[in-house]
């Protein structure tokens, strides 16, 4: 078998999901998308979740967890073993599967092969597939799969897709597909929220997942304390809230603390990533799943710590919102992050198809918060059918469902943390914390209790 490596072009990243290579190495950052910003001004950039991709070429088909502990010392798991283990199966069988519910990904340029891979994803573990509606948001160049930005994103666009499927399998797939530009310091963002608000307007899609995100601190105007460029691209996520629309962002895989702005290393300190610190949107932590073949716990969830980390953390931009009153003595006066938790460790990590890259065609395994925020888009598609419309914003609810009993809502408290790169994190801890937010889910009481905790 011939194990091959593949640099995503990344720098600024919310989340640097590293992955199995030979010897597991980590994955370097791959150069920028656009010209340098304007003199003087920081240059931030949206950035995938994904930092690198591991394509197994020559294997015609997923390996089982004992495998991929013999070749790579890491678990690998496939959706089957997922709905298991969030206990998805008896919600499908009671006709909760997301249908008449739309799941909206955003990701720069999107992958030219995701029908077909998504199709194959969907045959090799014996589910149906969906069709997968691609708009095209701005002059969207030409895929070059030697440009490592957009396989960077399209191992992203792979990864969104196929996790979202797996949890929602008859809910429909819109993935937007933005052209990156440089806009005022900041790369793709404003083109990111402006697809989202059109969205929103449309009534297309009743969650959105968000895969990708910047460090707070690298916005222009940050260091003086002006939050204006952050506060300037808010105006999708109000809409949201509005029209009743869920808004998901990954924490990020750095830990407590996050990338600077070249994408070659990372804070020195605590910082924060947005979109996921945004008080209007429910930012996605990671956990690591420990499961035999079946899909069954062989323990309880870990914070998610390897080739990267669940971010989490108080915001440096936002205060707290009134729905993390309730946790104040955790999070203080700031926002904190995560909200809540699912599959993102890379030991641990989700097998994924992708065809895209002509010359690495075939099967991955993929970590990060990247995988967890579609993962949980799945979970709010289940919930908002079980409910009959939108939750929209789902943070109060998820807040008041923590430590009731019957909600779903799952401690995690093994007191693992998410440090990282030498910056204190945060351990997992009875109730919440900023290593994993409120917990994780049991699906099959938490999508039914958060269809009626939820209703606006």
């Amino acid at each position: 078998m011939h194990i091959a490596r593949t640099g995503r072009g990344l720098a600024a990243t919310a989340a640097t999901a590293a992955l199995v290579a030979a010897g597991l190495a980590t994955v370097s950052s791959a150069g920028a998308a656009t010209a340098a910003a304007p003199a003087g001004v920081p240059h931030t950039f949206a950035a995938p979740a994904v930092a690198g991709h591991t394509l197994a070429r020559d294997v015609a088909s997923p390996l089982p967890i004992a495998q991929c502990q013999a070749k790579w010392h890491i678990n690998c798991y496939n959706p089957l073993q997922y709905r298991n283990a969030y206990n998805l199966n008896a919600l499908y069988k009671k006709g909760i599967t997301g249908k008449g519910r739309t799941i909206v990904i955003v990701d720069s340029f999107g992958s030219p092969t995701i029908q077909h891979d998504l199709d194959v994803y969907s045959k090799q573990f014996g589910l149906k597939s969906t069709k997968v509606k691609v708009v095209k948001w701005g002059h969207v160049p030409a895929f070059d799969p030697k440009n490592s930005d957009m396989t960077g994103w399209a191992g992203e666009t792979t990864l969104d897709v196929e996790m979202a499927h797996a949890v929602a399998p008859d809910a429909k797939i819109v993935l937007v597909e933005t052209a990156v530009a440089e806009t005022e310091g900041t790369t793709g963002l404003p083109e990111m929220m402006s697809a989202e608000k059109y969205m929103i307007d449309h009534g297309v899609g009743d969650v959105i997942s968000q895969s990708f995100g910047a460090t707070e601190n690298t916005f222009p105007g940050f260091a003086k304390g002006d939050f204006t460029s952050i506060k300037k691209l808010r105006y999708a996520f109000e809409d949201a809230a509005r029209k009743h629309v869920t808004v998901l962002a990954s924490s990020g895989d750095g830990g407590a603390t996050d990338s600077t702005a070249d994408g070659k290393g990372y804070y020195k300190y605590r910082v924060n990533s947005w979109p996921s610190s945004d008080p209007l949107v429910t930012s996605i932590g990671g956990t690591q799943l420990h499961l035999d073949d079946k899909g069954q716990r062989v323990k309880p969830d870990s914070v998610y710590n390897d080739y990267g980390s669940g971010g989490g953390g108080q915001s440096h931009v936002f205060t707290r919102p009134a729905f993390q009153n309730g946790v104040k003595k955790v999070v203080g006066t700031r926002r904190g992050t995560p909200d809540i938790s699912m599959a993102a460790a890379v030991n641990g990590g989700a097998w994924t198809y992708s065809s895209f890259d002509p010359t690495a065609i075939g099967w991955d395994v993929t970590g990060g918060t990247s995988e967890a925020s579609p993962l949980f888009s799945g979970i709010v598609a289940l919930a908002d059918q079980a409910a009959g419309h939108r939750l929209g914003d789902i943070n109060q609810a998820l807040y008041t469902l923590m430590g009731r009993k019957g909600s779903g809502v799952v401690d995690v408290n093994d007191g693992t943390d998410n440090s990282y790169q030498g910056v204190k994190g945060y351990k997992a801890v009875n109730g919440y914390d900023m290593a994993t937010g409120v917990g994780t889910l049991n699906a099959l009481t938490f999508v039914p209790a958060l269809a009626k905790a939820g209703r606006h």
